[in-house]
């Protein structure tokens, strides 16, 4: 017997994916795809019909003909990208990042996010995260050998608010990193300034990192304002932030992110990246690195308009149990309050309704209750009749 396998349904799996049951979101594209019906709303993935910024574009374009570009150098990702990059964090937290020895090009931003983990965490040290949270983020804590804790968001009339009691239960003398999102998926909670500097005093007690994924840091509604961790006091030193292109930009098929942090600990973040995806995608970073410069990124104005989608799903939705969103691209509706588990909830929608919208399991230990609903890919005319599609699907 080989003590490291475990089998499953007749397959042989490795140990360290026992408990990684996936983000349910593919298994949901893949049904979308299957129906081959134009009609279904495809709320199912962040996927957005809003376009890149043109320079990105022209950009890229440019670069698939530059043999530059068709190179797996430099590894730590080009120098006009990383000073674009750490421009932004200037302008994000009024503090200066060396480009060269404090900021690196990841493929994509959840690659960042993996190699980070991977440098910091020792097996069976315990990573905070808040529940609900991306899928994504938890598997790559179980599979850096970290142990996820969770921190509870509570579902109010005033969006998600962080439970503080639950951010203090979850530290142990384990704890060794903080990984949050804010706006996190898949609830849209953005943490204030008094959430932000209850986790910056947790992260100093335990002398902890902080790994901010910043992916949707600047896809706010109602005029708020971003809060970046780094510019708390004495966080610079322990912070990681990790962005990408993917959201903000509109270009998620660049695959392009970047990790910047101290420099004392950058130094296994580039070793860790050239181990595991070696280098970027070459012909992606110019249009990346456009983006970041442009005149006009078009942040703005998509903002505006996921937030008058987000603005309609809210209204037309009003007598259900949805969770108000205060950032990113996706609401949540608790699919228990009429006794339908999410994957039957899910299930009945796709086949009676055609709207494909994802289950929450695995995304956090409450977040089982919870039906995903994006609506960065569908404009208002397409969703104007989604109130009847799910009425015709769970007769509520």
């Amino acid at each position: 017997m080989i003590a490291s396998h475990i089998r499953e349904e007749g397959n042989v799996t490795v140990s360290r994916l026992r408990n990684i049951p996936g983000i349910g979101v593919d298994r949901m594209g893949d049904a979308a795809d299957a129906a081959q019906n134009r009609n279904v709303l495809r709320l199912e993935n962040l996927d957005t019909d809003l376009r890149p910024p043109v320079e990105a574009l022209r950009s890229t374009h440019q670069a698939v003909d530059d043999d530059n570009a068709n190179s797996y150098l430099p590894f730590t990702g080009q120098t006009a990208l990383r000073q674009a990059v750490v421009a932004r964090m200037k302008q994000s937290t009024g503090l200066d990042y060396d480009a060269s020895s404090e900021c690196i090009v990841s493929a994509g931003g959840l690659a960042g996010i993996f190699n980070v983990l991977l440098s910091i965490l020792e097996p069976g040290d315990e990573v905070v995260l808040t529940d609900p949270t991306y899928a994504g983020l938890i598997n790559r804590v179980l599979l850096a050998g970290g142990v996820p804790r969770f921190a509870r968001l509570i579902p109010s009339a005033d969006g998600w608010r962080l439970d503080v009691d639950s951010l203090a239960s979850a530290v142990s003398p384990r704890t060794r990193a903080f990984l949050i999102m804010s706006p996190s998926m898949p609830s849209g909670f953005v943490a204030n300034a008094a959430e932000w500097n209850a986790i910056a005093d947790h992260c100093r007690r335990a002398d902890a990192w902080l790994v901010y994924d910043a992916a949707m840091e600047r896809i706010l509604f109602d005029g708020r304002r971003a809060i970046h961790p780094a510019a708390l006091p004495d966080m610079r030193a322990r912070t990681f932030t990790v962005g990408s292109v993917s959201k903000e930009y509109r270009m998620i098929g660049w695959r392009v992110g970047w990790i910047v942090g101290p420099a004392r600990i950058m130094s296994d973040v580039r070793l860790v990246s050239l181990s595991n995806v070696v280098c970027q995608v070459g012909i992606g970073m110019p249009g990346a690195t456009a983006a970041l410069t442009c005149t006009d990124d078009g942040v703005a104005q998509c903002v505006a308009e996921w937030q008058a989608r987000r603005d309609f799903l809210l209204h037309a939705l009003r007598d259900l149990p949805r969770v108000r969103p205060d950032g990113g691209w996706s609401l949540l509706i608790d699919t228990s309050h009429f006794g339908l588990a999410p994957p039957d909830a899910s299930r009945l929608l796709l086949d009676k309704g055609e709207v494909a919208a994802t289950p929450m399991n695995g995304w956090g230990p409450q977040a089982q209750r919870y039906l995903r609903f994006v609506f960065a890919n569908e404009p208002v005319a397409r969703l104007a009749d989604i109130r009847e599609r799910i009425r015709a699907a769970w007769g509520v």
